[in-house]
């Protein structure tokens, strides 16, 4: 994603789509966003352009567990937030197929009465095998959502599992839904949901067992060990027919208001540049190693080699981190006991 070898000619072009991007048209919007998801130079350029204009919008995680009614629930949410006349951007994070490594789901399906709303912009994106909830490119298409001047990103995951939890370093504010009776007070333990949950919603409380998950929702974090910020609000609601969505969006603003009185450590935005930044060097460090051993074919002769274990992955690693960055000092090893 190197972005120092574009034309002047592209630089132009660069700043030109930021213009427009911010100028709020949702064309330029739309192809930026697919060519940050294929991580163009040419995309990253723009995002240049676009950063100083970030940081207004509060940004929403909607994660839970496949089946809790996540979708459902962000539709009503951005129908609440409209009704408010915020302006609402959607990223909605999909499973990748495995022939065309696009979203499986699409936007347009879930929430197609709000294709023709301009306060609304949804976009969905695949996952392309990328762990914890999100997609490579969801930092990004954040980013231009929040430059074009939406006051509400809600960014709706795949779903919860053991790593899945990476939605605390995106969102502000992240909702975790649940429902009564599918156990799911036991997957909270083993995905760490404790720690990522700012609010958390017992969706389906018509069902019964609604009031028993929520008891368990506040038996398990006074149970909890370890440091977990603050206890979460547990909201019970019924997306289908809107019960308790006034009650949700009223949660998340009183979140988000903790959040900028400094009431609550994580103030918006805290962490969340450490985690971009922790992104971008992971993918341009390993591009760098990597590339060059694609591009000559070295790559496929150490893979085969690994193969056959004629080499070992670990001292392939180190020999190429010497190779590439000749300056970083050797792990020393634990001395045996």
């Amino acid at each position: 994603m190197q972005t120092d070898h574009l034309s002047t000619e592209d630089l132009r072009a660069a700043e030109s789509s930021a213009e427009r991007v911010l100028a709020g048209d949702e064309r330029a919007a739309a192809r930026l966003m697919r060519r940050l998801d294929d991580e163009e130079p040419f995309a990253i350029e723009v995002l240049k352009h676009l950063y100083p204009h970030t940081g207004r919008a509060h940004i929403v995680g909607v994660t839970g567990n496949p089946g809790s009614g996540k979708s459902t629930l962000t539709d009503r949410l951005v129908t609440r937030y409209r009704s408010n006349g915020a302006r609402v951007g959607v990223v909605a994070v999909d499973p990748s197929s495995p022939f065309s490594g696009g979203a499986i789901l699409g936007d347009r399906i879930r929430m197609q009465r709000h294709a023709g709303d301009s306060g609304v912009f949804i976009r969905s994106l695949s996952t392309r095998g990328h762990l914890g909830g999100l997609s490579r490119s969801t930092d990004n298409v954040v980013h231009v959502l929040d430059a074009m001047g939406f006051d509400i990103v809600l960014v709706e995951t795949v779903g919860v599992g053991q790593d899945e939890v990476e939605i605390i370093r995106t969102a502000h504010t992240s909702v975790v839904v649940v429902v009564p009776g599918l156990g799911d007070e036991i997957q909270a333990i083993k995905a760490g949901i404790l720690e990522v949950a700012d609010v958390f919603v017992v969706n389906k409380a018509d069902r019964p067992g609604a009031e028993r998950a929520i008891l368990d929702l506040r038996g398990l974090h006074a149970l909890a060990s370890g440091p977990v910020r603050r206890e979460p609000e547990i909201v019970s609601t019924v997306a289908t027919t809107d019960q308790g969505l006034g009650e949700l969006v009223a949660a998340i603003e009183r979140h988000r208001r903790l959040q900028l009185s400094g009431e609550i450590a994580r103030a918006p935005g805290a962490g969340r540049a450490q985690a971009v930044l922790t992104r971008i060097l992971q993918d341009r460090l390993l591009s760098a190693v990597l590339d060059p051993l694609k591009d000559s074919g070295e790559l496929e002769k150490l893979l085969a080699r690994l193969e056959s274990r004629e080499e070992d992955p670990y001292t392939a690693a180190e020999r190429l981190v010497r190779l590439f960055l000749p300056t970083t000092s050797p792990t020393t090893p634990h001395e045996e006991r």
